[in-house]
């Protein structure tokens, strides 16, 4: 990416694992950065920022090569600049504050670094602390702030050094829901009006949809989609996607205009024809929101009972007979989960109760085709995350 000032073609090998990983970013643009734990997210910011050594590919930052690994068989040198000199700033879930200085001095510390007088870096933090809400706290330490402030202070700390790119691996994930939405409307404010390059690291997506412009998922080291936050959440291609995005996602297989599921009993949704196009056997993915099906307690007692009727009657599409594997909590009720083919479908917390739902308990479902969106499952690697 021309211009970029985010250009890094991350390969990290460990026993075991592979991530491979290309992430650029313009000048002010967020990236939001989510998967699974164990994906790689942590350490593809690691690498940007100087803690990881690249097995392959580079880094550059601001049109500079900060690293680069060596090319195989000695036919190049391989560089790795430190983490000081890169231009990027890391802020991970901890603050790790100093905790023998000031709140002042901890802001203070990294224009100091970088020559900066003191009554002028002063001055900066003393501004930077009251731009992340924290004015008249300067000359307290950390151990006299709470979680919340500490991590305003550490955002602020990295902000002053005006880096060329700030990297924030999940910074609310420590903090209560309420404080995480003070200081997620604060950073979005910052990012705005200092048009700082980011790239977060998240499990989140109300940060993604909040701070960033766009969202690249990475599952087992790989990168599986990518596009605007808005086009990920609303179409998205693995199962690790659509349960972010609170979507049930089902593969099964293209039949007419039709997603079919080879189990017995046959299921069969319906929906508008899915672009491109696809031929029917070929792998395809039905899409739709919990609170878009309809459940109700099936007649028959047994699940043995269930099958046997819903095959007898061959239901429309669009119905099916499955079975209760789950039930969650949820602020507006509850979330049932069924299996045979998986799917979560909400409903009030009264009904519950009414209809005695529990697991194990038979069901009948319903989803009808204006709800649905039917997707082409992708090929490949992508494809057996999209099916798993």
């Amino acid at each position: 990416m021309t211009g970029a000032t985010l250009d890094a073609d991350v390969v990290v090998a460990r026993r075991g694992f592979r991530l491979e990983v290309r992430v650029t970013a313009g000048a002010g643009e967020v990236i939001a950065v989510m998967g699974p734990s164990g994906a790689g997210k942590s350490t593809l910011l690691a690498a940007v920022a100087g803690l990881a050594r690249l097995t392959e590919g580079r880094v550059r930052i601001g049109g500079k090569d900060v690293a680069r690994a060596p090319r195989p068989r000695g036919r190049g040198r391989g560089m790795h600049m430190r983490p000081a000199q890169r231009g990027a700033v890391l802020l991970g879930q901890e603050p790790r504050l100093f905790p023998h200085m000031s709140a002042r001095e901890n802001v203070a510390f990294g224009p100091r670094a970088q020559g900066i007088g003191r009554s002028v870096a002063l001055g900066e933090a003393d501004d930077w602390l009251w731009r992340v809400g924290m004015p008249g706290v300067g000359d307290k330490r950390p151990a006299q702030l709470s979680g919340g402030q500490q991590q305003r202070v550490a955002i602020a700390r990295a902000l002053a050094t005006a880096p060329q790119v700030l990297l924030l691996d999940e910074p609310l994930t420590s903090l209560d829901p309420e404080t995480a939405a003070d200081i997620r409307a604060m950073m979005h404010e910052q990012l705005m009006l200092t048009r700082s390059t980011a790239v977060i690291v998240t499990h989140d997506a109300v940060d993604a949809a909040a701070l960033a412009s766009r969202l690249l998922l990475v599952e087992e080291g790989r990168v599986t989609q990518e596009g605007t936050v808005r086009e990920v959440l609303r179409a998205p291609a693995t199962r690790f996607a659509s349960t972010i995005a609170g979507l049930n996602r089902v593969v099964g297989v293209a039949d007419g205009r039709m997603w079919r599921a080879g189990r017995e009993p046959e299921v069969l949704i319906e929906g508008p024809a899915p672009s491109p196009a696809v031929a029917d056997g070929d792998a395809l993915a039905a899409v739709f929101r919990p609170g878009a099906v309809r459940l109700e307690r099936s007649r028959e007692a047994t699940w043995t009972a269930a099958v046997r009727v819903a095959a007898r009657d061959s239901p429309r599409p669009g119905e099916w007979t499955s079975r209760i594997v789950r039930i969650e909590q949820t602020p507006a009720g509850a979330r049932v989960h069924t299996a045979e083919p998986p799917v979560a479908v909400d409903v009030p917390a009264d009904v519950v109760a009414e209809e005695g739902l529990a697991a194990g308990v038979p069901v009948r479902l319903r989803v009808e085709p204006a709800d649905v969106r039917l997707q082409p499952v992708p090929t490949g690697r992508s494809a057996a995350g999209a099916a798993s």
